[in-house]
């Protein structure tokens, strides 16, 4: 990686901006590509998400309006029912498993104790070390 930067910064300065440009796409286009592959389920959901928001937010047209306005608004009720139904069956799945809110603070306290113990105990030996020598 170093060995690649350095060769870029001895080649840059020999480079018009346009093939500067055109490295830097094609560096990006790489980069792109191998995010994409280690993690396509993220791009997908990624992709998804952007495609959402620009359809949010451009108009609608009048055509789109009359032939998708209806099933828009059952799309929309089956959409809140689904999650709805999710919320619930997952709240009930964690309950089941006793992993709850209360649950959740307990293993915080417990875990803020013992860094608590660990350090009274550290302190208490580098106490004792410094008495031991003096």
């Amino acid at each position: 990686m170093a060995r690649q930067q350095q060769k870029k910064n001895q080649t840059s300065s020999a480079q018009s901006p346009r093939e500067r440009a055109i490295e830097a796409y094609d560096s990006a286009r790489e980069r792109t590509r191998d995010g994409i592959d280690a993690a396509p389920i993220m791009a997908l959901g990624g992709g998804l998400a952007l495609g959402a928001l620009i359809a949010a937010l451009l108009p609608r047209t009048e055509t789109e309006k009359k032939l998708v306005g209806p099933l828009g608004g059952r799309i929309t009720d089956g959409a809140r029912a689904a999650a709805s139904a999710a919320k619930e069956a997952s709240r009930e799945k964690l309950s089941e498993l006793n992993i709850t809110r209360e649950a959740g603070k307990g293993v915080v306290q417990s875990v803020l104790d013992g860094i608590g113990e660990a350090a009274r105990t550290g302190g208490q030996a580098a106490v004792g070390a410094v008495r031991n020598k003096g």
